[in-house]
C-alpha cells in the first residue's frame, strides 16, 4: 500500500506513514492533508512530533532526450515512480523559429545597397565563442528533472541523488562519438555535469553507468520495456528505482576456497507505488507578432499565458465538459484541454471555476 508523506509544522520532511494513519491524525486534528505541485498528497502535522529520526531515502533519476524516469526508495518501500516527457523537440523547434524570425527583422533593417561602413550595425553585445554551451533544449529538459527533485525534497528526506551518467565526448576532426580525442566536447556531457551540481544543492549525487542500472535491475526483477514513449514505469521509472536502490545495496567481490566473482549485498524491498506522468504545459511564449502578416499587412499578438478573463493558461479549471486546463481563449470563452493537451471544448468564462493556479506542470496518474 502506497505511503502517505509527513512533513513537520515546521515544514522539515519526516518518514512517510500508513494512509490509515494518515486517516486517523486528520482526523484527530493533529494533521492537515495537502498535495504538493506534484500531485501527491502529504500531511503537515500541526503538533510536534514524538520523534525528528528518518530513514535513508534515495532518489534515482533516469535521463533521457525525450524521456527521463525516476523513482524514490526507503529500505522497505518504493514510495514513487514517474515518467517525464521532455519538452527537447518543442524547445528546439520554437529556437529555430526564433532565429528565422530574428534574421527576418535584420534583413528589414539592414539596407544591403549600402556599403558596409553606412549600414545599420550594431556593435556586438558579448562574445560567442566560448566552449562548453549548453543549449536550451537539453537546458530545458535537465531544469524539468530539477524541478521534480526539488519538489520531492520538500516531502521526502532525501538523504542521496543516483544519476545514470552518460560519457560521451565527439572528435572535432571526424565528427564522430565516442572518439577519445579529447579536443571536442559533448552537449549531453555539459548538460548532466550541469544538472548534477544543480543536484547537489539538494542531496549529495553519485553517478552510474547504464550497464551497472541494468545489471542492478535484472537483479531486482524489474521490468524494461523496448517502447520508450510508452507511459508506464516499464519505459523508464523502472530504472529509476533500480538507481535509486544503489543506495541500499553494493556490488562487492567474493573469494572462497573453490570459487570467487562478485555478489549483490544488501536489502532492499520493492513495493508497489504510485506512477505519475509529467510534462510542461506547451503553451507559447508571448510574441509581439505572427511571423506571416495576415492580409492588410497586420499581424495579430500572439502566445502569452494570460487571458482576459482573469485565468491563465495551464490553471487547472471545473467546466460543464470535464476538469481540465486553460489552453486559450476567443472573445467570449476559455479553451480547455486535458492533460495530453487534446482541446475539450471552448465554454462561456462564467461556466469556468477556477480549482487551482498554473504551477508549470502537468501531471497525471
Amino acid at each position: 500500500m502506497p505511503r502517505v508523506p509527513v512533513i513537520s509544522k515546521d515544514n522539515i520532511p519526516l518518514m512517510p506513514t500508513k494512509p490509515s494513519r494518515a486517516r486517523k491524525w486528520i482526523k484527530e486534528g493533529k494533521a492537515l492533508g495537502q498535495f504538493n505541485d506534484l500531485g501527491i498528497f502529504y500531511i503537515q502535522l500541526t503538533e510536534s512530533p514524538s520523534s525528528n529520526q528518518t530513514q535513508p531515502i534515495s532518489v534515482g533519476i533516469d535521463p533521457g532526450k525525450l524521456f527521463s524516469g525516476i523513482g524514490v526508495q526507503s529500505p522497505l518501500y518504493t514510495l514513487w515512480t514517474a515518467h517525464l516527457e521532455l519538452p527537447f523537440k518543442r524547445v528546439r523547434k520554437r529556437m529555430e523559429k526564433r532565429r528565422i524570425m530574428r534574421r527576418a527583422r535584420r534583413g528589414r533593417r539592414i539596407n544591403r545597397k549600402q556599403t558596409f561602413e553606412l549600414r545599420a550595425h550594431r556593435q556586438k553585445r558579448f562574445s560567442n565563442r566560448k566552449q562548453s554551451k549548453l543549449p536550451p533544449s537539453i537546458k530545458a529538459n535537465r531544469q524539468l528533472e530539477i524541478r521534480v527533485v526539488s519538489e520531492l525534497s520538500k516531502i521526502y528526506p532525501i538523504t542521496g541523488i543516483y544519476f545514470e551518467y552518460v560519457k560521451a565526448d565527439v572528435d572535432l576532426t571526424s565528427g564522430r562519438k565516442g572518439a577519445k580525442s579529447g579536443k571536442g566536447f559533448s552537449a549531453v556531457m555539459v548538460g548532466q555535469n550541469w544538472a548534477i551540481e544543480q543536484l547537489s544543492k539538494t542531496a549529495p549525487v553519485h553517478t552510474r553507468f547504464g550497464w551497472e542500472t541494468s545489471n542492478l535491475r535484472k537483479h531486482l526483477g524489474l521490468e524494461k520495456s523496448t517502447n520508450k514513449a510508452k507511459q508506464s514505469p516499464e519505459s523508464h521509472a523502472n530504472d529509476g528505482i533500480a538507481l535509486a536502490c544503489f543506495h541500499f545495496l553494493q556490488y562487492l567481490p567474493f573469494h572462497t576456497t573453490t570459487s570467487h566473482g562478485h555478489l549483490w549485498k544488501g536489502k532492499v524491498n520493492l513495493t508497489t507505488a504510485i506512477f505519475a506522468v509529467i510534462k510542461r504545459p506547451p503553451v507559447s511564449r508571448r510574441q509581439l507578432h505572427l511571423m506571416v502578416p495576415v492580409k492588410g499587412g497586420v499581424r495579430r499578438k500572439y502566445g502569452g499565458t494570460t487571458t482576459k478573463f482573469g485565468l491563465r493558461k495551464g490553471d487547472l479549471v471545473f467546466t460543464p465538459k470535464g476538469i481540465g486546463f486553460v489552453s486559450g481563449q476567443t472573445e467570449k470563452q476559455i479553451s480547455v484541454s486535458d492533460a495530453n493537451w487534446k482541446r475539450l471544448g471552448q465554454i462561456s468564462s462564467l461556466k469556468v471555476k477556477l480549482i487551482r493556479r498554473s504551477t508549470g506542470l502537468i501531471v497525471s496518474c
